[in-house]
Order: structure tokens, then C-alpha cells, then sequence
């Protein structure tokens, strides 16, 4: 039989190692994308992704299942993204919430064109 000591540390010392893992994983970073078609208005997203590359081609995946000449508008990491477009052209933004990040895009948007409004939004869940 262990003295409790041993199990107390024993007990300790697995209880540290799975929240080490556990802190290690929500640490991991989350990328997201949006990709758009300035001809037709058609969009792709993604979200929580390991990787820019694959938040890009995710997006690209989707928005090209609905139109042709899809183009990556923005990429994020640990945010929210958006596009919003207008009568002549487009903007795009990222920031740490939803609402500065759909701000951000007309304000760009308002840069090139006018009657911006957002087509597209996501956010990584970190």
C-alpha cells in the first residue's frame, strides 16, 4: 500500500498534466477567411480552422461552388472577419468582435464606393 502522500501526489501531478493539455488546446490558434465574387455577390467563409491556408481554401471551396472569379477578401486569426460592398465596389476588415469588424468593412468599403453594406461575417470561436 502507498503512503497518501505518494497518491496525493500522483493525484496532483495527473490532475496538472490534463489541464496542461487542456490550457494547451485552447490556446491553439483559429483561423478564418471569406472569399467573395465581386462579379456576382457570391461568398464562401470558415471559421476555426488550424491554419490560414486552410481557412483560405475553405472558403475558396465554397464560394467557387456558387460562382466563378472568387477571390480571398480577408483572412483572420482569433477574430471576426467581414466583407461589405457597394455600388462600385467593396471593403474588407477584421477585429475582435462581430460589430467593429462589420464597422471596419463599410468604413473601408465607404473608401472606394458608396451604399456599403455587409455581405459577409465569421468569427473564430477565440
Amino acid at each position: 500500500m502507498e503512503p497518501k502522500a505518494v497518491i496525493f501526489l500522483k493525484r496532483t501531478t495527473l490532475a496538472a498534466a490534463i489541464l496542461g493539455l487542456t490550457a494547451g488546446a485552447a490556446l491553439a490558434d483559429n483561423f478564418g477567411a471569406i472569399a467573395f465574387s465581386q462579379t456576382t455577390g457570391a461568398y464562401g467563409y470558415s471559421f476555426d480552422m488550424g491554419s490560414r491556408r486552410d481557412a483560405e481554401t475553405r472558403a475558396m471551396r465554397e464560394c467557387r461552388s456558387r460562382s466563378k472569379n472568387c477571390q480571398v477578401a480577408i483572412w483572420f486569426k482569433n477574430a471576426c472577419g467581414s466583407v461589405a460592398i457597394g455600388a462600385n465596389g467593396w471593403g474588407s476588415a477584421w477585429a475582435g468582435t462581430r460589430a467593429n469588424a462589420e464597422r471596419a468593412a463599410r468604413n473601408n468599403c465607404s473608401k472606394h464606393t458608396s451604399g456599403c453594406k455587409v455581405l459577409a461575417w465569421s468569427c473564430t470561436t477565440r
